[in-house]
């Protein structure tokens, strides 16, 4: 099976900072889109940015100018480097990505998502 990893959440003052990463491990054949959303307690998740293989990013406009997604296709690995964060940032944030698996026809992707990593941003 395929298992999503998200690290590198915690806790900053607002105008701080913090780099989550996720890695994708299994019987992954190739990846498509990998994305981070985030889901705040009382509300609903939500898409904070998207990254398809060999595409350009897309951003949520509360986060444009202050994240950047980037992958490392040889890691199979999604990164978001979070800047000048806000109390409104709170959130437990989830990776989510688009694979084809080994066994399976190489056009069918699966939706994986992981478990989710606190990011705790204070004022």
């Amino acid at each position: 099976q395929v298992q999503l990893v998200e690290s590198g959440g915690g806790l900053v003052q607002a105008g701080g900072s913090l780099r989550l990463s996720c890695a994708a491990s299994g019987s992954i054949f190739s990846i498509n889109a990998m994305a981070w959303h985030r889901q705040a307690p009382g509300q609903a998740r939500e898409l904070v940015a998207a990254l398809a293989s060999g595409g350009t990013p897309n951003y949520a406009d509360s986060v444009e100018g202050r994240f950047t997604i980037s992958r490392d296709n040889a890691k199979n690995t999604v990164y978001l480097q979070m800047d000048s964060l806000k109390p409104e940032d709170t959130a437990v944030y989830y990776c989510n990505a688009d694979i084809s698996i080994h066994g399976s026809p190489s056009w069918k992707l699966y939706d994986f998502w992981g478990r989710g990593t606190q990011v705790t941003v204070s004022s």
